[in-house]
């Protein structure tokens, strides 16, 4: 019986792509290494330090762990200024409604999600009051595909992870529900996720009526 959801933030909650974009973007411009949107979405639910890895294959030199982080907190800057015009408005299609319906129902509900921002971006659209728990990348080790902030998620709510649902858009997070035995639903990216669960293209229009539909194997999309 889920008793409790558990959402990842960015691409789920709201969609602050565009920012992380921009930001990786500034920052390899600045040292001079290619990148492009292709390399960007492989960086979908990844760490900040995992991240910088990733578009490390693309640079012509080696770089020391002090120059790494200065390189990551150059990103955060720039993603911090990026996110600063982001608002309600900013909000994907059908999330307000579901938490609403979710709350009346009584569901627990949490943010897991691998972003040191999240409290950030929660007060920014307004949201930061409608969880009975946020486990970001601050209150971890290991970030997604490890389990450690879902089962994190879990031990906050209260909740064992069979009561648990999660829904995610990048497949490093339903790796890492699958980790903490945890059911997924994949929406965005995810829905084309084999490990996936349940699939649904987006959210917009989703509710408690549907989400039990999919729980019984009845596909909606």
């Amino acid at each position: 019986m889920i008793k409790a959801i558990i959402f990842d933030l960015d691409g789920v909650i709201v969609s602050t792509d565009e920012c992380h974009y921009k930001a990786w973007r500034k920052m390899a411009d600045e040292e001079g290494i290619y990148f492009d949107k292709i390399i960007n979405d492989r960086l979908r639910g990844v760490s900040r330090a995992q991240s910088l890895e990733i578009i490390l294959e693309k640079a012509n030199k080696q770089y020391t762990e002090t120059q790494k982080q200065r390189m990551c907190n150059n990103k955060n800057n720039y993603y911090k200024e990026f996110v600063k015009d982001i608002n309600q408005n900013d909000i994907l299609p059908g999330i307000k409604q579901f938490i609403k319906e979710l709350k009346i129902n009584s569901f627990a509900m949490a943010i897991g999600s691998s972003s040191k921002n999240a409290g950030l971006i929660l007060k920014q659209v307004g949201l930061e009051n409608c969880f009975d728990a946020v486990v970001d990348g601050n209150d971890i080790q290991n970030s997604k595909p490890a389990p450690d902030v879902f089962i994190k998620a879990c031990e906050k709510l209260g909740m064992l992870p069979k009561n648990c649902l999660v829904i995610e858009d990048a497949s490093s997070g339903v790796e890492a529900a699958a980790a903490a035995g945890i059911r997924t639903i994949g929406v965005g990216n995810a829905f084309y996720d084999s490990a996936a669960t349940y699939k649904i293209k987006n959210l917009k229009g989703f509710s408690i009526e549907k989400m039990n539909s999919l729980l019984s194997g009845r596909n909606l999309y």
